[in-house]
């Protein structure tokens, strides 16, 4: 209760001051400890993604107020440590030291506080308040820990807020705390862990050589510190700045220290032993926690990839299920009865003013936006079984399958992410290691069937097969897995040799999905494909209409049929006509414009939809042809980029596309030479 007057007491201070600037948050902790989370509850949809300047790692920054005072929270990338390791260890600590920002909020997970406890060691040795978000209290108690937050907060002199973010429980105690270390009504007396020893002289004439010359705004005693660590950085910016012989004294003696590293995470290590031994209660012996009941299915090298091949079939069946309808629905009233509206209004207008907005927008872009209902479902699942945990076990389970290829576990998460969007997949490959393996993972992505080629399956599939829909859809991302898989196998044997690699990875504790969270998600996704389709395919659209009916109002003689007409002979052993290869070619672009090509070609705004005029064009034999086709083709312009960027190689990136063109072409003739042997 004293906590909470005294945070109303600040704020009427804060509130009473006009034109006080926004107070700066930083938002720090490991990966999996809920910052997500945390992040959306407070700053709902006032806030905005990007990438930090200069770098690739995602940067999340929102807006909110509290009592009257206004936030800016930045959540840091997710990072165990402060040490120049990676990008995001850089990102996080070059933030909080350059922007010093009013409070830092260390969100650790109580169910695995020792783990958590190690980023808040380097925390608390900087210059920005701390306050420490004890997060997921209820998954801790349901692994039969028992924690004492005040003891905890005794110990490390800083304040600790229990919660659980999931369940928007300790959010507002946790505000309060912030309000108090902002305005600087907290008595904040940090007691960060010392070195070992027997190395804190070493420490203390390292200090000495540096005083003085150590650039601002880095604190003194955190350099020598990180000049023990051997953080690559820090070294280099300090013989920048020292004299060449006080380089030298500083060299000998880190070279005569060199196990400083082992005494300055020996003593951390120590302090957070202190930590825990306070502050935790542990369960009796033999008792078994939920996580570790269920892991023994979920990561069992049999059983696991029975419930990774349930799981996935059960998202695809309940993206179709529940999304075809809706996507008939919108086809039908909302596109069919909007053109049909447009038609109305325009019947007095000039024939290409009709033309474009009715066949070139609605039919184009409305065709497009019609398999929103199947994305959003689709990000939905995949949302809820990486926030309860479970894509960890779903990776660690195939690190088996990857070795076939020369990868490892690590390598399945950013291919993971090619269901979603293949441009995440190939930046995602960062997260590897050798070279040589991220160099086939990126050239294995494009492979993976992503929402964009997802929805144009789940568009015409329904169309061409009806009740078989959902089987066939099955065999379709098979295929594209198999396919992957054979393809991996045989550029590992001519590229990798074989080379294997150990596969390190957290696998965080099973906890209940913040459905708010998911949303957020959810939302962001699904309003950039919206936007996608307002900007990009509209104008796709529209390009392709005007080259449909120019120069003279007739489809079959324009300049696109032309165009068409010229590449058929390439698309006919696949039995494909010149405006299902024009639909491919325009996928480059984005993958829904094939949707949208046919939309514009078929005229899909002033007959019936669209999907039924393909089903009554084509035999099933040509639809399964071209949706195979499509799910092999060349990836789109965006994941080309991607590809360029990461591997920064155009021979590869051209080798790449040359390699799934070919690839494509011949897994549509045989399709298509198989599929008329039996008749379809």
């Amino acid at each position: 209760m004293q906590l909470r007057v005294r945070t109303q007491e600040a704020h009427a201070e804060l509130v009473h001051q006009p034109g006080e600037r926004s107070i700066l948050v930083a938002l720090a902790g490991c990966p999996n400890v809920g910052k997500s989370t945390l992040f959306n509850v407070l700053t709902g949809m006032n806030q905005h993604v990007g990438n930090w300047p200069g770098k690739t790692v995602e940067r999340k920054e929102g807006r909110f107020s509290f009592a009257g005072a206004d936030y800016r929270l930045v959540d840091l990338p997710g990072t165990y440590s402060l040490t120049a390791n990676s990008v995001e260890e850089v990102v996080a600590r070059e933030f909080i030291i350059r922007d010093q920002p009013d409070v830092v909020v260390a969100m650790v997970d109580a169910a695995t506080l020792e783990r958590s406890l190690y980023l808040v060691a380097e925390l608390i040795a900087l210059e920005s308040p701390v306050v420490v978000g004890l997060n997921m209290m209820d998954v801790a108690r349901q692994e039969g820990l028992e924690i004492e937050p005040d003891v905890l907060q005794a110990a490390l002199g800083v304040p600790v807020v229990s919660m659980s973010a999931t369940k928007n429980v300790g959010v507002t105690e946790l505000l309060e705390t912030i309000a108090l270390l902002a305005s600087g009504r907290y008595p904040y007396e940090p007691k960060p862990p010392q070195i070992r020893a027997d190395h804190q002289t070493v420490l203390h004439e390292i200090g000495g050589l540096i005083a003085g010359a150590v650039p601002p705004p880095y604190p003194q005693d955190w350099v020598a510190l990180k000049l023990l660590e051997g953080d690559q950085e820090i070294t280099q910016m300090m013989q920048a700045s020292l004299p060449e012989a006080t380089w030298q004294m500083i060299y000998d003696v880190l070279r005569a220290h060199d196990d400083a590293l082992v005494a300055v995470a020996g003593g951390r290590y120590e302090w957070i032993g202190r930590m825990v031994r306070a502050a935790v209660t542990r369960p009796r012996a033999g008792q078994i926690g939920l996580t570790e009941r269920l892991d023994r299915w979920a990561t069992h090298p049999w059983w696991g990839l029975l419930i990774l091949v349930v799981m996935l079939g059960m998202a695809f069946w309940l993206t179709y299920a529940v999304g075809a309808p809706l996507q008939e629905v919108l086809d039908v009233h909302l596109v069919g009865g909007l053109a049909d509206l447009m038609s109305g209004w325009l019947s007095g207008s000039p024939w290409w003013v009709s033309g474009l907005i009715v066949d070139g927008i609605i039919g184009g872009v409305g065709a497009v936006l019609t398999f929103l209902p199947i994305l959003v479902i689709f990000f939905a699942v995949m949302g809820v079984l990486e926030d309860v945990g479970y894509m960890a076990r779903a990776a660690y389970v195939m690190d088996g399958f990857m070795h076939l290829m020369g990868l490892h576990g690590k390598s399945f998460l950013p291919l993971f992410l090619g269901f979603g969007c293949s441009v995440p997949a190939v930046l995602g490959s960062r997260v590897i290691d050798s070279r040589r393996a991220r160099l086939l993972t990126i050239f294995l992505a494009p492979l993976i069937p992503c929402t964009a080629r997802m929805g144009v399956i789940a568009f015409l599939v329904p169309a061409f097969f009806g009740s078989s829909a959902t089987l066939v859809s099955w065999g379709l991302v098979l295929v594209a897995l198999l396919v992957l898989a054979m393809t991996g196998v045989v550029v590992n044997k001519v590229f990798l040799k074989g080379e294997r690699a150990a596969f390190i990875m957290e696998l965080p504790l099973y906890h209940v999905p913040n459905w708010r969270t998911i949303g957020m998600s959810v939302w962001q996704r699904s309003l950039a494909f919206v936007q996608k389709a307002g900007t990009l395919i509209l104008i796709v659209s529209v390009i392709v209409w005007a080259l449909s009916r120019f120069p003279g109002g007739d489809v079959e003689y324009s300049y696109l049929a032309g165009m068409g007409h010229w590449l058929e002979p390439v698309g006919r052993p696949m039995g494909l006509d010149w405006r299902l290869i024009i639909a491919l070619l325009m996928s480059f672009i984005a993958k829904e414009n094939s949707i949208a090509t046919l939309g514009v070609i078929f005229k899909a705004g002033q007959d019936a939809g669209l999907a039924a005029l393909l089903a009554a064009t084509y035999s099933r034999a040509t639809g399964l042809a071209f949706l195979t086709t499509q799910m092999l083709f060349i990836p789109c312009v965006a994941t080309v980029a991607a590809i360029r960027q990461e591997t920064r190689s155009w021979r590869w990136t051209l080798f790449n596309l040359l390699f799934l063109f070919v690839l494509s072409w011949i897994a549509g003739v045989g399709v298509f030479t198989l599929a008329r042997l039996l008749g379809l």
